[in-house]
């Protein structure tokens, strides 16, 4: 029987759900954390030690976390995913997905490169720049986001409405993160979840948050709902600009009615929308990566 390492630090649900999915396809799965894994180089023996696998590397990698910690460790843990892909370990998605998703700044540049319609951003390290920015934004009657670079689950970010809101503008490690607040169509606070795998849309849900966060992990409600042939291009598009095998794609549609991106995700939960409809993500997600990635 084949094995396949599941990096995660907290296999939960997601995690029982993944190890089902790939038992129905004749494969044991592990739970590993990458702050467990490390390098060993030696010549004749392989590189890469990972706890439960230190006689034959594993036959896939499902990349469920990566944790956080200092530029060094997160760096770390990229190297595995980018050196297991090199020994021609299947990982799902690889590290350079994960590295482009991770990134808000590279995110945001990439979807605007690929002329996807994505909010008003900027990404820079200079402080008096960043309350000029905001002011100038405030003065003309937009409201802002701040976000950590790095950061998941709505940690971190702040709404700056007013001259006073300035006083939190703050930096994420030297960096500031701000984009232009986009107001959605219909009455309260919502936007759209499209889940992506192998370029297929395969489910959508509205996320109405309790305020204008619109996180499931922060108390917003999920209602299935159709996924329109532009919502789902523009998902699909959007994965396909980061190169991922499968996203979790966040999407505004404005006041005008128009789609705009908001971020891609790399490592999307997927409880909440599985909640409101009756798609078995984890195992399509099993079958996608067993039958395009090992079984080619």
């Amino acid at each position: 029987m084949g094995r396949i390492a599941i990096f995660t630090d907290d296999p939960g649900w997601h995690g029982r759900q993944l190890r089902t999915a790939f038992a129905n396809h004749g494969y044991e799965s592990d739970f590993v954390s990458l702050t467990e894994c490390r390098f060993a180089i030696k010549a004749g023996r392989n590189p890469i030690v990972i706890p439960g696998f230190e006689h034959d590397l594993p036959d896939a990698v499902f990349v469920r976390g990566v944790p956080g910690g200092s530029l060094e460790e997160v760096v770390l843990y990229l190297d595995f995913l980018h050196a297991l892909k090199l020994m021609k370990v299947p990982v799902y998605n690889d590290g350079h997905a994960v590295e482009r998703s991770v990134d808000k700044g590279m995110t945001s540049f990439l979807l605007q490169n690929a002329g996807l319609p994505t909010p008003l951003t900027w990404v820079l390290r200079d402080r008096d720049e960043a309350l000029a920015i905001a002011e100038n934004e405030l003065r003309s009657g937009h409201l802002l986001i701040s976000k950590p670079l790095f950061g998941s689950q709505g940690a971190g970010i702040r709404r700056i409405e007013k001259m006073t809101d300035l006083m939190w503008l703050t930096s994420s490690r030297g960096v500031y993160y701000l984009q232009r607040f986009v107001h959605c169509a219909g009455e309260g606070f919502s936007d759209i979840r499209v889940f992506v795998i192998n370029g297929l849309a395969v489910a959508a849900m509205r996320r109405r948050g309790k305020s204008w966060l619109n996180n499931v992990a922060r108390g917003a409600t999920c209602e299935l709902i159709e996924i329109e042939t532009e919502l789902a291009e523009l998902a699909v598009k959007a994965t396909a600009t980061l190169a991922m095998d499968y996203a979790g794609v966040d999407i505004i549609k404005d006041k005008d009615g128009r789609y705009t991106v908001i971020e891609v995700n790399s490592i999307p939960a997927w409880k909440g929308l599985e909640s409101v409809c009756d798609v078995n993500i984890a195992q399509l997600l099993a079958d996608d990566l067993v039958k395009r990635h090992m079984q080619a």
